[in-house]
């Protein structure tokens, strides 16, 4: 049986077109992909990304586990910011890539893709269960959040209506804790669009009040509901990876677009020494000759 997000009555109700993304019911078009993509481009957009997976890092040692675990520098991070990375296998290959959200210096939060979710947990225990860090804990959060994604040049506008945030402080890349139409909220100016906008995460059961809100506030702007259709189309635009796409555990980070979240002048992490050896050798196909 697929899995399904809190809003998947909504999306029926609007009419969505249902598949099958990686085991989850998700709506891949509403009106249509044209029409989603450019109301993103021109006005604003509001994506169901409840199926994207939240793991929790507490603890003593948490920056130490990170930095082995994750190829960006996550020393930089500081509260209140957020930070795309990726995990990789010892041959260099990607486990997934990520954003990493730093709460305190104790603890911080992964976003990691939907179909990945149980793999990723499972890679993340597996480096914990060495010994190295024993104060560190992992907790598998992604039941307790729902999440959407409001993208788009009107997105500020539509959001300042139904938030106690000040928005204007959050800075790209940063994010804060305030209320969305009342409910408690993790407002992130983050997003896979290549437009400003926020992802917002909150708990399950505010997922249909958020999302009518949203809707209802944003229709005078242009807002329409946008499926994983234009969702793809965009990050392409953009040429942002996808996951099984650029990304697998075939393809590196430095085969698949993001050797600049790869900092290979950390000390140590998770494959680094592959990826260094095929740094210094230059990747296949582009060997000179």
């Amino acid at each position: 049986m697929l899995k399904t997000t809190p809003l998947n009555k909504v999306h029926r109700e609007l009419g969505a077109r249902m598949v099958d993304f990686g085991g989850w019911d998700m709506p891949v078009q509403y009106s249509g992909v044209i029409d989603e993509h450019l109301a993103v481009r021109k006005a604003a957009g509001i994506f169901d990304v409840s199926h994207m997976g939240e793991i929790e890092v507490r603890g003593k040692g948490a920056l130490d586990y990170i930095q082995e675990l994750t190829t960006n520098d996550a020393s930089k991070l500081v509260d209140g910011q957020v930070q795309y990375s990726a995990m990789c296998y010892e041959n260099g290959g990607v486990v997934d890539d990520l954003t990493l959200y730093r709460f305190a210096e104790d603890r911080y939060l992964f976003c990691v893709n939907a179909s990945n979710i149980e793999k990723d947990f499972a890679w993340m225990q597996g480096v914990l269960d060495k010994g190295e860090f024993p104060d560190v804990t992992l907790t598998n959060l992604s039941d307790s959040y729902a999440q959407l994604a409001l993208q788009g040049p009107a997105s500020d506008a539509i959001l300042s209506r139904l938030t106690d945030a000040d928005l204007e402080a959050i800075a790209y890349y940063r994010f804060a804790e305030g209320e969305v139409a009342g409910a408690k909220t993790i407002i992130s100016r983050t997003g896979y669009t290549g437009e400003a906008g926020f992802e917002l995460y909150f708990a399950p059961k505010d997922a249909e009040k958020i999302w009518g809100a949203l809707m209802e506030t944003g229709a005078p702007e242009g807002l329409l509901p946008i499926g994983l259709g234009a969702r793809d189309t965009l990050r392409l635009e953009k040429k942002y990876a996808l996951y099984g796409h650029e990304l697998s555990s075939q393809i590196t980070p430095l085969e698949g677009g993001i050797a600049w979240i790869t900092k290979l002048d950390k000390p140590s992490f998770i494959g680094k020494e592959p990826l260094c050896r095929m740094k210094e050798g230059g990747l296949p196909g582009f060997r000179r000759r």
